[in-house]
């Protein structure tokens, strides 16, 4: 999961760890990020790819806090091992977020 990892120094946010091809989604999201909704440019590009606002919003502050986030983008199954890997950790918290997938008409 950890393939195509990269490290980004945010200034005012502190160093982010993003693992797997959502590096290519921040990296698109950072280059032509908006302050949107009263998200930063990390909040808007964790929104964009699939985490709630609210979350993205306790995510942004955790980071500003000094602490790591790390994102990692798969199958379900991929999810859940992920998942249950981290559990076992000691990771303060552990979330799956699932996008908002719209209807697909028969």
């Amino acid at each position: 999961m950890l393939v195509g990892s990269a490290l980004f120094l945010i200034p005012g946010i502190g160093p982010v760890l993003v693992a797997g091809s959502a590096v290519a989604w921040v990296v698109a999201v950072l280059e032509g990020a908006v302050v949107v909704g009263g998200l930063s440019a990390l909040g808007a590009g964790l929104y964009s790819i699939g985490v709630p606002k609210d979350s993205a919003v306790k995510y942004e502050s955790s980071i500003k806090a000094g602490k790591y986030l790390l994102i990692a983008h798969g199958t379900a199954e991929e999810a859940e091992a992920a998942r249950r890997i981290l559990a076992g950790t000691g990771a303060e918290e552990v979330n799956v977020h699932q996008p908002d997938r719209p209807a697909v008409a028969a």
